[in-house]
Parts: structure tokens; C-alpha cells; sequence
């Protein structure tokens, strides 16, 4: 990249352009198409004509280190950064997209400066990502803007301050991919509506972690994915529509028993009584906030799924929840008293999905049936659940227990698998016969289900 004096780049000779086509748009447009350029390009349409001499100051998108290949060092983009933002001076942006590779000390002053330069310019939509080798570590003061409705983060750490989003009134749309996210008490915003948490470090401060609470009444819906250290606290969300919520090994928000069972100091949900609001303790960490919520995903690997099991005590009623997924660790490995609390404050759901010993996306075999009810049904669980979805490899001995549970707790079905096989697809009639109580004897009703199988372990 030439770091020329932007302001001494010379027009073309002739000067004007032709009389159609681009020239003949106003000025408005070709700056609204200028911004979705690199800003070097949108920088060198300077020299096409002299109307064309400044009218890349007022692009509505400003993208630095948006091009197709690797992300490059700051250090390459500062003196052509620097003159760039000079030039422009307040210029409104919709758009602000910061995208560059390795960042050393020196820079995260500089790179501060053009995060808070997009912001005073009133950008619409900022997003700003670091090569995930590196990361930017953001001044902790609140960002203000008026204007700002979405913005995307990676490898960014944000300390207490800057979380706090109060200062934007307008913000909708919050993105951590990567991020860290350090001496963070609250995650704060009455206006966000769509909140994601993607791999992300939250609080990795020993001796004394702090559980960050997320305040944001108006989330309609929230995506968190695979955090490291300590799991957030959700306060209440009452417009909440959808979640997703999957803690892996990482999480090391964890039961210390299930490592030292001589372990006396554990400060995790289950075995904490001293009452520490800072851990939650006490507290219903995730599912108090995840309570008015319509549909919701809970993935958990062992032994992460400690943080449920321990929300369970104090678990709320899902007044809203239609569409419930869970995998197979609120089954296992000690019985399934997990999956029969959740099944039992959920007095709306209509579909039930359970991923079995299955990692996903794609699985071996679906088994997708219902059924109806004649008479009254239980009273333990919705009376409005209608599908049962069952994602697995095989169904084999420990599927089969789940099944069972279902049957044998809430006489909700028994599954009964007979088919005829072929070389790629096998088609098997599945039937389910509720068994719920009821004044009038119930017939069997038989689905038929198309099961793509990899393998021979269909049971």
C-alpha cells in the first residue's frame, strides 16, 4: 500500500467523465457506493475526475483492511489511517468495519483512536476484528452514541466500563467472538434485542473470579457458544423469544468434586452455601433468565452440565416454552432427573427434541413421531407436547433407555421399530401408543419416518 499524500493524488487530465452511466448519478449514491469499497479503493477513485476528488470523504462505509487477503499488521495502515480520518474530519458513517492482523503494544492507543473516531463519526454499524492470534484491548470507558444500532467484536478485550452500553440507546445488535471480557461485573443494555457470546473468556481472574451479570430486559434472543471460565448470570429477560446455550469443557465453572472428591473449598452452584452472590451460589445462574423464553437449546458436555443440574434447584417454571432441544447429557450419566425437572415446569411445550450420543449436525438416524391424546392427559407435562424428536447414531441399549424413561415415568410412548432394508435407506414404520391415563382406551396411532442410515447399528 503507497502511503501517498491523500490530498496531493493528481485528477486525470481532461477532467469531467462522460455525460452517463456513473457520472450521471447523484452524489449521495456514488458516496453510498463508495462505501462498500476497501478504503484504499474508494481512496483512489480520487483520480478519475475531479468531481470525483472528495467525494470518498463522505462514503457512507469505511472499511480498513477489508480485502481479500490476509489481514495485515497495523503497523502497515497507521500513517494511511491517520491521514484518512484526518481528511474525512466528522463525515457521517452507516458503516465502520476494522478488520487487521498483529497488534503490538504501541498500537492499541492508535487503535483506540479510530474505534472512538467511528464512533463520534455515528456510525450505524461497527465491527472491529483482530487476527485471533492477537487481540485489542479497548479502553475501559462506556462507548456513546446515539446512532450506533450493531456492533461486532473479535479478539477485543473489554474490561467493566466498556460493557456498560447504556450510553447507546439505539443498540440492538451486540457481538463477542473471541473476546475477553476482564474484572467484568455486568453486561449492560435496556434497548439490546440480540445479544451473541462466542467463545469467549469471561473473568479468567484467579483468585477471585467474578460472575458477570447480563442485564438486558428487551433480549428477544441470545446465543451463547462455547465460553471459557466462568459461566454468566442472566437476569430476568420477560421479551425473551430464542436461546441457545451450549457450555463445553472449557467452562471451568465446574463441580472441583467431580476431580478431588476430598475437595473442601468447591465454590461451584451445587456444593457452595456460604451464599456468595458473586458465584451465584445461591442463585439460579442461567434458567431464571432463560425462563419466558419460546424456544431454547441446552447443550452441555460432562462435566459442564454441573451448572445446570445446579439451576435446577431453583428451577422456574417455562411458561412460554414451545420448542425445547436438549442432548443427551440431561440424560446421563446418573439417571434423569435432570431432564424430568425441565419436562416438568414446562406446561406449553409442543415439540421435545433430544440429541442422543450424537455430535451433529448430521446424524445417523432421525426418528421424528407423534401422537395424540384421547381424554385428559397427565398432569406432570404439557398436555400440548405433540412431538418427540429423537437425533441419534444408533438406537441401541442406552437410547433405548431414554425411551423407556419416557414411557415407563410419564406414559408418553412406547417406540417400536420394524422395516425393510435396501442398500442405502432403510423405511421404518414407527409406532407411537400413548399410553397416558385416561377414561376411553386409547388405539395406536402409526407414523412412518424415512431413516438414512451410514452404517449397520440400527437396532
Amino acid at each position: 500500500l503507497p502511503h501517498k499524500q491523500i490530498d496531493e493524488m493528481p485528477p486525470v487530465a481532461d477532467g469531467h467523465g462522460g455525460g452517463g452511466g456513473i457520472d450521471a448519478m447523484p452524489d449521495g449514491i456514488v458516496e453510498h457506493i463508495l462505501g462498500f469499497l476497501p478504503a484504499e479503493d474508494a481512496v483512489r477513485t480520487s483520480v478519475l475526475a475531479p468531481r470525483w476528488r472528495h467525494l470518498w470523504k463522505s462514503a457512507a462505509g469505511l472499511r480498513i483492511g477489508c480485502r481479500n487477503d490476509e489481514p495485515r499488521p497495523v503497523k502497515e495502515y497507521q500513517e494511511f489511517v491517520d491521514r484518512l480520518l484526518l481528511l474525512r474530519g466528522g463525515s457521517p458513517l452507516d458503516t465502520c468495519e476494522i478488520r487487521l492482523g498483529e497488534i503490538q503494544d504501541d498500537d492499541v492507543p492508535r487503535m483506540n483512536v479510530w474505534v472512538r473516531h467511528a464512533i463520534q463519526c455515528k456510525a450505524v454499524a461497527l465491527k472491529v476484528q483482530i487476527s485471533t492470534d492477537y487481540s485489542l484491548l479497548l479502553d475501559d470507558l462506556p462507548l456513546v452514541s446515539w446512532h450506533l444500532t450493531k456492533l461486532e467484536l473479535h479478539c477485543v478485550v473489554l474490561r467493566n466500563s466498556s460493557l456498560d452500553f447504556t450510553s447507546c440507546p439505539a443498540l440492538e445488535v451486540l457481538q463477542f467472538n473471541g473476546c475477553g471480557l476482564w474484572k467484568a461485573k455486568k453486561i449492560v443494555s435496556n434497548s439490546l434485542k440480540h445479544l451473541e457470546i462466542i467463545f469467549c473468556c469471561i473473568n479468567d481472574v484467579y483468585p477471585d473470579p467474578y460472575r458477570v451479570h447480563i442485564c438486558a430486559p428487551n433480549l428477544q434472543s441470545l446465543h451463547i457458544d462455547d465460553i471459557m471460565d466462568i459461566a454468566p448470570m442472566l437476569e430476568h429477560m420477560p421479551s425473551l423469544v430464542k436461546a441457545f446455550i451450549r457450555l463445553t469443557d472449557w467452562c471451568a465453572d465446574v463441580c472441583a468434586k467431580l476431580y478431588d472428591p476430598d475437595c473442601t473449598d468447591c465454590l461451584c452452584e451445587v456444593c457452595d452455601s456460604s451464599g456468595n452472590a458473586d458465584r451465584g451460589g445461591t442463585s439460579c445462574v442461567l434458567l431464571n433468565g432463560l425462563s419466558e423464553a419460546k424456544s431454547l437449546a441446552l447443550i452441555s458436555t460432562y462435566p459442564s452440565v454441573i451448572i445446570f443440574k445446579g439451576d435446577l434447584r431453583w428451577c422456574p417454571m417455562f411458561s412460554n416454552l414451545k420448542t425445547l432441544f436438549l442432548n443427551d447429557h440431561w440424560c446421563a450419566p446418573n439417571g434423569f432427573d435432570a431432564l424430568a425437572c425441565i419436562l416438568e415446569h414446562s406446561p406449553v411445550l409442543e415439540k421435545l427434541t433430544l440429541q442422543l450420543f450424537s455430535e451433529g449436525p448430521k446424524h445417523n438416524v432421525e426418528l421424528i413421531g407423534g401422537f395424540t391424546v384421547m381424554g385428559p392427559p397427565a398432569a406432570t407435562i404439557s398436555q400440548h407436547l405433540d412431538t418427540v424428536e429423537i437425533k441419534c447414531e444408533a438406537v441401541d441399549e442406552k437410547v433405548h433407555k431414554v425411551l423407556e424413561f419416557l414411557s415407563s415415568t410419564y406414559n408418553i410412548c412406547k417406540l417400536a421399530l420394524k422395516g425393510r432394508h435396501s442398500s442405502t435407506l432403510r423405511t421404518f414404520t414407527i409406532t407411537f401408543i400413548c399410553m397416558k391415563e385416561c377414561k376411553q382406551p386409547l388405539n395406536a396411532r402409526t407414523y412412518r419416518a424415512r431413516i438414512y442410515i451410514k452404517d449397520n447399528s440400527i437396532a
